[in-house]
């Protein structure tokens, strides 16, 4: 199995406390709970972040965790965590194997995180509508989840295109990141409202870049079934 390493950086440590609360919280959504797909309203909220940190959290867990990025559009992991590739090795994305390019066993990369493998997309793409559409997406993740305790799913904000709302059915909860003083409360109603009509499981919502009263980052919080708490630099 071919092999990618990430340059993931440690969190300081009342960041790291939160994000331990959400993989915490994750074990109470029950064990029919395994493709978790996280989205934003909009960009630059800090939806990969929590993704990134989330996947790699249930992997040291002990918890066999795969970390699908399907932000075909604007894929930020391999520029944000100087992902790179054992040396002679092609780049093979789930956006190959979607496409009939590849097989499953192609888009599975080993990564220096144990217990975490990596579905990695290598090629953006202007207009995924099409292959999103695809059987090979729904089957793939049906089988991740098979294997895997947990598939930890990037998807591109639903306030600007509409992909993670195609994808949300095939998972089996979603998680919402929000900017906390940057995203408004209408825009987070109104994704919430799109997600639940998708019939996804609303798993919790994260708030990001929370500042406290002494103007330090802090705890943000926000109720769903479940909820997480995020605070960080990025």
């Amino acid at each position: 199995m071919k092999q990618l390493h990430f340059d993931i950086p440690a969190l300081p440590y009342t960041t790291q406390e939160a994000m331990n609360r959400l993989r915490i919280n994750m074990k109470f959504c029950g064990k029919a709970t395994k493709k978790i797909l996280i989205t934003s309203s909009l960009p630059n909220e800090g939806k990969s972040t929590v993704s990134i940190h989330l996947w790699k959290m249930l992997a040291e867990a002990g918890f066999k965790t795969a970390y699908v990025d399907l932000d075909f559009r604007n894929s930020v992991i391999k520029r944000d965590f100087n992902v790179t590739l054992d040396e002679n090795e092609e780049e093979i994305g789930f956006e190959n194997y979607i496409s009939g390019l590849a097989e499953y066993e192609d888009i599975i990369y080993k990564t220096n995180i144990e217990n975490g493998d990596f579905i990695p997309c290598f090629n953006l793409l202007e207009n995924p509508a099409a292959l999103l559409s695809d059987s090979r997406l729904k089957e793939a993740l049906n089988r991740l989840a098979e294997e895997y305790r947990y598939v930890i799913i990037d998807t591109p904000p639903i306030g600007i295109v509409s992909d993670a709302l195609q994808i949300a059915p095939y998972c089996d909860g979603n998680i919402l990141v929000i900017h906390a003083g940057q995203t408004s409360r209408k825009i987070v109603t109104e994704s919430i409202r799109h997600l639940e009509r998708t019939r996804t499981k609303l798993l919790g919502v994260v708030l990001n870049r929370v500042e406290n009263n002494k103007g330090h980052h802090g705890y943000g919080k926000y109720y769903g079934k479940y909820y997480g708490k995020y605070y960080g630099e990025k």
